[in-house]
C-alpha cells in the first residue's frame, strides 16, 4: 500500500460519513478509512473501501505511521471519545487539516485543542461540498500516471 501520493483519510461511523465515502468514490479521490474494530472494518469493506487502516485506539504505542501518505483527514463524529482519539492519532500522521464533522449543535472546542483544524456542523446527509477541486485534480493526476 506504499504510495508517494497523499490520500484522504476518513472515519465514517455514521450515515453522513458513509455518504462522504460514496462521494469520494464517485469523484475517484484517493482515500482510506480508519477503523478501530472488526465491525467497522466489515462495514467499510461492504461500502467498497479498499484501503482500511485499523488502529488500537487504547494503546498509543501502536499508533505507528501507516505505509501511505496521509493528507487531509475527515472525522465524522459518532462518539466524542473515539473522535478525540482519532484526532490524537491522525495529528501524528499529517500536518494537513483535520476536519471534524458533527451533527451536534454545540461544536466541541476540545477538538480544536486536540489538533483539529476545523469543526463543522451539518444537519444534512450531503457533505460532498467538502471535496475540493484540488482533491479531484489529485485523482486525475493518478489516472494519468
Amino acid at each position: 500500500m506504499h504510495n508517494s501520493q497523499e490520500i484522504v483519510l476518513v472515519s465514517a461511523p455514521n450515515l453522513v460519513g458513509e455518504q462522504f465515502v460514496k462521494s469520494l468514490q464517485l469523484k475517484r479521490v484517493p482515500y482510506a478509512a480508519i477503523v478501530n474494530n472488526n465491525q467497522e472494518y466489515d462495514r467499510m469493506r461492504s461500502l467498497g473501501v479498499e484501503n482500511i487502516i485499523t488502529v488500537n485506539t487504547i494503546d498509543d504505542d501502536t499508533w505507528v505511521m501507516p505505509d501511505i501518505r496521509i493528507g487531509r483527514v475527515y472525522l465524522f463524529e459518532k462518539s466524542m471519545n473515539l473522535c478525540c482519539r482519532y484526532i490524537l492519532i491522525c495529528r501524528k500522521w499529517t500536518v494537513k487539516p483535520i476536519y471534524v464533522v458533527t451533527e451536534s449543535i454545540k461544536p466541541k472546542l476540545m477538538y480544536r485543542g486536540l489538533g483539529a483544524n476545523y469543526v463543522l456542523y451539518t444537519s444534512g446527509q450531503d457533505t460532498s461540498f467538502l471535496i475540493t477541486d484540488d482533491m479531484e485534480e489529485n485523482s486525475i493526476q493518478k489516472e494519468e500516471a
